[in-house]
């Protein structure tokens, strides 16, 4: 028997059940999501689970379970359900889908921290940093950044200057696997029910990290490429672990690239240290690259906020506003096609 508690069952999502319509059935957490069915967590078990005809035609591709929703099933034979209904999302970690304008991924829900994971050797990348940051603050989940590696030879002093910018708005950790010490301040503030989801590119030691958090072998892990530096990719889809009396842990594979899917300028102003300038620009809607009297431009003219930062302002905020023009035109086109659909059936009745 689980107690789902631990797994960060509470009060809110007991009422987001009792709206249901399938409120009388049993309720479970995904704790992976494979080609073809779910992994879930439930009170007298581990199941796997299929989608009903309802959840699999009724909503699109971005609504159907990611690991750590909490769905509804109907149990059917030995450890098996059928997937009826899903609570509704909260703090869910979105990402857009490579190739795409706008489509979107969901990573994992009902997450309360994610930790930005960064290596000290030739996998460090600021931007890459930022990048994580703004979409994890977007969806009002804490971030925390984890150095791994600290056993290498890096030069602190660079880091500091290259993260200072960052550094007041979340906390950061130096650890390696190699120092239990620097692991146990990262334990301690894992809380229990807390759900934490893990990010960054492949080869900086998410498994690995998971598995000294964890105290045993939880994920497998590879050996580092001497030709490139980096780890073999080994995580292969989004899975949900339980620390011991503490937190639940996803591990999420490695991604080259982590595209953006936000529209709003001022989660990027304030990250940037942008909104801090622009409020003394001539015009309210200064776009901060050529307007006269801009006060931004001026603080990167005068030293006060280096180019780099603001030249990874300039391209993340075009980046989430191409996101958004698509977005809007994805929606306008479901909405016609919405209307065709009902024009047809309105047509075929009469």
């Amino acid at each position: 028997m689980n107690n789902l508690s631990l797994y960060g069952w509470n009060d809110n999502l007991f009422q987001l059940k009792q709206a249901s319509q399938y409120k009388h059935l049993f309720h479970g957490r995904v704790s992976a999501v494979n080609k073809t069915n779910y992994e879930v967590i439930a009170k007298t078990g581990r199941l796997l689970c299929e989608l009903a005809g309802n959840v699999l035609y009724g909503r699109s591709s971005f609504e159907l379970p990611c690991t750590g929703d909490w769905i509804i099933f109907q149990p059917f034979d030995d450890n098996k359900g059928i997937i009826v209904d899903i609570l509704p999302r909260k703090c869910t970690l979105y990402r857009r889908k490579s190739g795409t304008l706008s489509d979107t991924q969901a990573i994992a829900s009902h997450v309360d921290k994610a930790f930005i994971i960064q290596s000290l050797d030739v996998n460090f990348n600021v931007r890459r940093i930022e990048r994580f940051m703004v979409q994890i603050v977007e969806e009002n989940i804490k971030p925390i950044l984890i150095l791994t590696k600290s056993d290498l030879e890096f030069d602190l002093h660079q880091i500091d200057e290259s993260l200072r910018h960052i550094s007041t708005q979340m906390p950061i950790f130096f650890t390696s696997i190699l120092s239990p010490e620097t692991i146990l301040p990262l334990r301690e503030s894992v809380k229990q029910g807390e759900t934490i989801v893990f990010v960054g590119s492949s080869g900086v030691g998410k498994s690995s990290l998971i598995n000294a958090l964890c105290e045993q072998t939880i994920f497998l892990t590879s050996e580092i490429s001497k030709s490139s530096g980096k780890g073999r990719h080994t995580s292969t889809r989004r899975e949900m672990v339980l620390m011991e009396n503490s937190g639940i842990l996803i591990d999420t594979p490695g991604v080259r690239e982590f595209g953006l899917a936000s529209d709003n300028p001022e989660t990027l102003a304030d990250i940037f240290d942008v909104s801090d300038f622009a409020g003394s620009c001539r015009f309210d809607n200064c776009t901060h690259v050529e307007e006269p009297g801009c006060a931004v431009v001026e603080a990167v003219n005068n030293g006060l906020l280096e180019p780099e930062i603001y030249q990874s302002y300039l391209k993340l905020r075009k980046e989430s506003w191409y996101f958004s023009a698509s977005e809007h035109e994805k929606r306008k086109r479901d909405k016609s096609f919405a209307r065709i659909s009902e024009e047809a059936k309105w047509k075929k009745k009469h």
